[in-house]
């Protein structure tokens, strides 16, 4: 089993930033996939920013330039770095990590509970 713990979420208000972290515990594969999904109310949840175990990173269009996504290998945790936030970002943020095993091929995604993230007009 793996466990991820979210932190950093809160209320802050447009322009400002914010740091979320989560941390993975328990049966994690060697080489992981880790990344961040949010969801708003009446929305299907979706893909923030994503990174690598060799540290390649993807992002959601609507994020590029404002979101950095990194992580600590040591310490099985990834980070995003949210800056210039608008009200359009509010949402529970998601982590997730899963096993990669090459050629685009990957295990089961573990789920982070959410934090949530309130941005402020």
């Amino acid at each position: 089993q793996v466990q991820l713990v979210e932190s950093g979420g809160g209320f802050v208000q447009a322009g400002e930033s914010l740091r979320l972290s989560c941390a993975a515990s328990g049966s994690i594969a060697s080489t992981n996939d880790m990344g961040w999904y949010r969801q708003t109310p009446g929305k299907e949840r979706e893909l923030v920013a994503s990174i690598s175990s060799g540290g390649r990173s993807n992002y959601a269009d609507s994020v590029k330039g404002r979101f950095t996504i990194s992580r600590d290998n040591a310490k099985n945790t990834v980070y995003l770095q949210m800056n210039s936030l608008k009200p359009e970002d509010t949402g529970v943020y998601y982590c997730y990590t899963r096993r990669e095993y090459g050629n685009g091929v990957y295990g089961t995604r573990y789920w982070g509970k959410g934090t949530l993230v309130t941005i402020s007009s």
